[in-house]
C-alpha cells in the first residue's frame, strides 16, 4: 500500500495519519500472511488508525459527501489519489458549460450554420477561461489568508502543493452542475446555489483537515477567496 508522497524521505517508512486523532503512524495494517490482516491501533487514541481501508469506496464517498473529518483524512493522508489535476479541468468544463447554457440566446440562435457553430464554440472557450481565472482568484484569496495567519504551516512548497491538491479534490461537487443544467426545471437556480454551498463546505473541511486549523480560520479563508472571486467576476469581460 502506498503512502502520501510528501511524507516519504529517503528510505524512511511512509507516514500515515490516524483518522480519529490525526496522529502519525508508520502503517495502516499488518499482514500476517495467508490473507490475515490486522488493522493497526493508534498509540494515541487506541482506535484503529484507518477503519476505511476495509470499507467499500462507495461508503467512503458517502462519508466524504457528509463532510466527515475521518473520511477526508483517509482520502488525503492515507491514499495515493492523484486525479486532482484532471478533476480540476473537468470541473472547469462543467462550470463553463453551465455558464454557456445561461448565456442569452445560447441555444436558440438562428442564422448560417457555420457562423452559429463557431460563435457558440468561442463563447464556450471564453466561459472556460473566465471560470479558470475566477478559480485562480478564489484559491489565491485562500492562500493569502492562511499564509498570513499561519506562515509556519505553509513554509514549504510541498505543503502548498498538498493544500492545493486538497482544495481541488474537495471541489468534486461541481460535477453535479451538469445534471442540474441538463435536466432543467423551475428549481434549477436553487440547485445551483445548493451545489455552490456544498462545494464551499467541502473546501472548508479540506482546509481544516489538511492544516489542522480551526473552523473559524477556514471560513475566513473561504470568505476571502469568495471576495477576490466576486471582485474578478464583477469585471465586464469583453473580448
Amino acid at each position: 500500500m502506498k503512502g502520501h508522497p510528501d511524507d516519504m524521505q529517503g528510505n524512511m517508512k511512509p507516514l500515515y495519519r490516524c483518522i480519529e486523532c490525526n496522529e502519525e503512524s508508520t502503517e495502516l495494517y499488518r499482514d500476517y500472511r495467508h490473507g490475515v490482516l490486522k488493522i493497526t491501533i493508534c498509540k494515541s487514541c487506541q482506535k484503529p488508525v484507518d477503519k476505511y481501508i476495509e470499507y467499500d469506496p462507495v461508503i467512503i464517498l458517502i462519508n466524504a459527501m457528509l463532510c466527515k473529518v475521518q473520511a477526508y483524512r483517509h482520502i488525503l493522508f492515507n491514499t495515493a489519489i492523484n486525479i486532482h489535476g484532471k478533476l480540476c479541468i473537468f470541473c472547469l468544463l462543467c462550470e463553463a458549460y453551465t455558464r454557456w447554457r445561461q448565456l442569452p440566446g445560447a441555444s436558440n440562435q438562428t442564422g448560417p450554420e457555420d457562423i452559429i457553430r463557431y460563435a457558440k464554440e468561442w463563447d464556450f472557450y471564453k466561459q472556460f477561461g473566465i471560470a479558470a481565472l475566477e478559480q485562480a482568484a478564489f484559491l489565491t484569496g485562500i492562500f493569502i489568508v492562511l499564509f498570513l495567519a499561519r506562515p509556519k504551516t505553509l513554509k514549504s512548497h510541498s505543503q502548498l502543493a498538498f493544500l492545493l491538491k486538497a482544495l481541488l479534490l474537495s471541489s468534486y461537487g461541481k460535477l453535479l452542475l451538469i445534471p442540474a443544467v441538463i435536466w432543467e426545471h423551475d428549481y434549477t437556480p436553487l440547485c445551483l446555489r445548493l451545489i455552490t454551498l456544498f462545494v464551499l463546505t467541502s473546501n472548508t473541511q479540506a482546509i481544516r483537515v489538511t492544516l489542522d486549523v480551526s473552523r473559524a480560520l477556514s471560513l475566513v479563508a473561504i470568505a476571502c477567496g469568495l471576495v477576490l472571486e466576486n471582485a474578478l467576476s464583477s469585471v465586464q469581460w469583453t473580448v
